[in-house]
């Protein structure tokens, strides 16, 4: 993993899950990692492990759904590092629900952290990206990117419009700024998000399938992957899912 080396990387929803996997792992590698999320007791007992370990890690108190939040956490990551290699659009909830229940404000919620947050990430890296004429975007979308099905109407939406957006990203800025882009799609992942369901009956459901959920190290790997590789090539897309999860 030469190419991690000393790269800055900055992980949103670094707090747990799939983030905090990635973190150590990059880390391990010789990152230099800047954590976002908005608990700060997890983000500093995550550096603090890093640190004792021989890495560089530090943290920004972050919400996603804040643009001002998100350029702050970029100018950090100049100010404490000089560049930004690659930003690891993570954070995301997952309060699913049946269309009938209207519970409006757990849709707003989706699209503010799923999609705005995401927006608000590139927002905030791209300038830097197109002075440096590099830099890697990454995001996490789902399996939930690929297709629909009932109670996850909003967020299959809104990880469908994350391809789309990060697409887009590919499209105009690989061949002018040489900015690479790669969309990571989880399967059944042990992770927090099934906290956000405030639908018992669809949250029982879902933790149903928790007895084949993958470790989010396996997520993590898949992104180092895709960072490792040389500049001259991009992994636009994996999905990394159980062996037997059926769809």
């Amino acid at each position: 993993m030469e190419n991690i080396q000393s790269k800055v990387v900055i992980i949103t929803g670094a707090s747990s899950g799939i983030g905090q996997a990635t973190a150590l792992l990059l880390a391990k590698y010789g990152a230099k990692v800047v954590l976002a999320a908005r608990r700060e007791d997890r983000l500093k007992e995550i550096v603090a492990n890093i640190q004792q370990s021989g890495g560089s890690a530090v943290y920004v108190t972050t919400d996603v759904a804040s643009a001002g939040d998100m350029r702050k956490l970029a100018d950090y990551a100049v100010q404490e590092y000089g560049q930004i290699d690659v930003l690891i659009n993570n954070a995301g909830i997952m309060p699913l629900s049946f269309l009938h229940e209207l519970k409006i404000e757990e849709w707003d919620k989706m699209v503010d952290v799923n999609i705005k947050g995401v927006l608000y990430g590139i927002a905030a890296v791209l300038p830097k990206m197109r002075e440096q004429k590099s830099g890697h975007v990454i995001t996490i979308s789902s399996v939930s990117g690929y297709r629909v099905d009932p109670t996850a109407a909003v967020y299959s939406g809104t990880k469908f419009a994350v391809r789309a957006i990060s697409e887009g990203l590919r499209q105009e800025e690989g061949p002018t700024s040489n900015i690479r882009t790669t969309i990571v799609s989880p399967g059944v992942t042990s992770s927090e998000l099934t906290e956000s369901i405030s639908n018992n009956e669809i949250k029982g459901w879902v933790d149903q399938m928790s007895h084949f959920a993958i470790s989010p190290d396996s997520i993590a790997r898949a992104i180092a992957f895709a960072i490792n590789e040389p500049a001259d090539t991009s992994i636009n897309e994996m999905i990394v899912r159980p062996t037997v999860q059926p769809s």
